[in-house]
């Protein structure tokens, strides 16, 4: 295959994929899961896991630089430019489309009758990437009890950064305990920006604080409401209200959650606020995942760097384990949803080539007929 038919099979696989994946993060890397390693195989289950652990470990969005890795894996650089674009290109429309509305309207149109059936198909599509992916991240006793461990931490309340990091010190504890001869040799760079003052609301002004907060945030893109607060609430660019409300689009649009950066950007300073915006919080993630990506077959050929990559492998399925906990607590709260949920995981564990965008799209469906009931 040329390249040319590459990139083009990347930008329609993302382009889909940013369409239609809802329910965050979790959801995102279970349905490119499906797609990449399943389907069309371009990698191995391993090394997806190694990229999705490592990934975790630097500052962004995580389930849109996986979109990245996936397309570099297929294509090179021009793949993961391609990969990260059509994966975003879609919510940042989607939303912009919001963000008009509501600054014309001063209010959000009524969604929610679309996804009450979307939330509970999503579960189902979790539960079988964490079901696939542990299978291969748990390969002896040890890092079985890791996973275990990290689950109940993170139930605990325990931040998601201190167990990804803790699970790697262990990892790499275990490797100095049992091989004390060796030492460590390698280290993981780690990139921090700083900028953007306090003065006044420009365009440059949005750009800087977007790309200071795309370059420091940790963790899934939840995270990034409360960076927002500290960085625009706090400062008078905009109101708890209007904060509330970028958070619920990013809730009920498809794709990655920092697209509320758009919505908050075209509040701002109008289209040309929501461009910047959308600019400064997704760069960071390209030029990370430039950087690592090369990096990450080096490190599993090193002996200690691939008993850190494989305690937080675990650590890695282990979030997901618990997003989906978490999920399931504030989603299934009726007999609709608990219905939806049950035939959602019967079919991805039944039909296991079902395509994840038909189980979302069931699910749908089903939350739209059921409502009538």
């Amino acid at each position: 295959m040329s390249e040319g038919q590459k990139l083009k099979e990347i930008a329609v696989l993302f382009f889909k994929l940013g369409s239609i994946a809802f329910g965050g993060p979790a959801a995102h890397i279970a349905m490119m899961e499906d797609e990449v390693v399943r389907k069309r195989k371009w990698m191995t289950q391993e090394h997806f896991l190694d990229l999705m652990g490592a990934t975790n470990l630097i500052p962004g969005p995580n389930s849109t630089e996986m979109t990245m890795h996936c397309g570099h894996e297929r294509a090179g650089w021009k793949g993961l430019f391609v990969a990260g674009f059509c994966f975003i290109f879609p919510a940042v429309v989607i939303t912009g489309i919001f963000a008009w509305l509501y600054k014309k309207y001063g209010q959000l149109p009524e969604v929610e009758p679309f996804i009450y059936g979307i939330k509970p198909a999503v579960i189902a599509i979790i539960i079988m990437a964490a079901y696939k992916l542990g299978k291969k991240a748990v390969k002896n006793t040890k890092l079985a009890i890791l996973g275990i461990a990290a689950i109940v931490v993170c139930l605990l309340g325990v931040n998601e950064i201190i167990v990804l990091f803790g699970c790697g010190l262990i990892g790499l504890l275990i490797y100095l305990i049992t091989n004390r001869n060796n030492t460590l040799n390698s280290f993981i760079p780690f990139l921090i920006f700083q900028g953007a003052s306090e003065t006044s609301i420009s365009n440059i002004k949005i750009l800087l604080t977007f790309l200071k907060i795309g370059a420091i945030l940790y963790g899934s893109g939840y995270v990034l409401f409360a960076f927002l607060d500290a960085e625009l609430v706090a400062n008078g660019w905009l109101t708890r209200q209007e904060l509330i409300d970028a958070v619920a689009v990013g809730q009920i649009t498809p794709g990655p959650v920092l697209s509320t950066a758009t919505f908050i950007g075209w509040q701002l300073n109008g289209i040309s606020g929501a461009l910047l915006a959308t600019l400064g919080i997704f760069l960071p993630s390209f030029l990370f995942v430039l950087l690592l990506n090369p990096l990450i077959p080096k490190m599993r050929k090193s002996k200690i760097m691939r008993s850190i990559l494989d305690a937080v492998n675990v650590a890695a399925v282990a979030l997901i384990v618990v997003v989906c906990i978490q999920m399931s607590k504030d989603t299934l709260t009726d007999w609709r949803t608990i219905l939806i949920a049950i035939i959602s995981i019967a079919t991805v564990f039944i039909f296991k080539k079902a395509n994840s965008a038909y189980i979302v799209l069931g699910g749908a469906l089903l939350g739209y007929l059921l409502n009538f009931f």
